[in-house]
């Protein structure tokens, strides 16, 4: 990958500031936006809330090229 310019370098900086300004807003508009959808469907029949594993990722499959070398 190329070295980035000057004006390139800023204007990442520039972007990178406004998401990082934009995240608490970010997160407050989801956090009403969960609330209200609770509020106007409380009993959603078909909503599975995400789970957390403990578990470790299943192994990977190596190909047959990884298995040559």
């Amino acid at each position: 990958m190329a070295p980035l310019s000057p004006d390139q370098l800023r204007n990442r900086q520039r972007v990178e500031t406004l998401i990082r300004l934009a995240s608490p807003a970010l997160d407050l508009l989801l956090a009403f936006g969960d609330r209200v959808s609770h509020i106007v469907e409380p009993r959603d029949a078909e909503y599975y809330p995400p789970r957390m594993t403990s578990e470790q990722p299943p192994p990977r499959i190596s190909s047959p090229e990884d298995r040559e070398s």
